[in-house]
């Protein structure tokens, strides 16, 4: 069964900077897709970016280039996203999502098929 675990969430104050780990164990391709969400409450899930494992590519939504920085270790099967200067209304709950080839790097909920439990990350002024 796949399965996606995120660490590294926590509390930092403004300007800070947190770095997430995902970890997938027990891929069923090699192939797949990894995104990271975020969600405050009461609002939509939000895309971030992701990496195709295939393509070695890193797409990032508009929003979130600059501060945000999506990396991997393809030996730990492990993706990180990498928050610097973070802010206030950074404050939300972090989810990392894959869905297995072919798939596509979308915002999309319904493009990915597993799901991390997410990590909170709080953000203080």
């Amino acid at each position: 069964q796949v399965q996606l675990a995120v660490t590294g969430g926590g509390s930092v104050q403004a300007g800070g900077s947190l770095r997430l780990s995902c970890t997938i164990s027990r891929p069923t391709d090699s192939r797949y897709c990894m995104a990271w969400f975020r969600q405050s409450p009461g609002t939509e899930r939000e895309w971030i970016g992701g990496i195709y494992t295939f393509l070695k590519d890193i797409n990032y939504a508009d929003s979130m280039k600059g501060r945000f920085t999506i990396s991997r270790d393809y030996a730990k099967n492990t993706m990180y996203l990498q928050m610097s200067d973070l802010k206030p209304e950074d404050t939300a709950m972090y989810f990392c999502a894959a869905g297995f080839f072919p798939c596509r790097l979308t915002n999309l909920r319904s493009d990915y098929t597993n799901w991390g439990q997410g990590a909170q990350v709080t953000v203080s002024s």
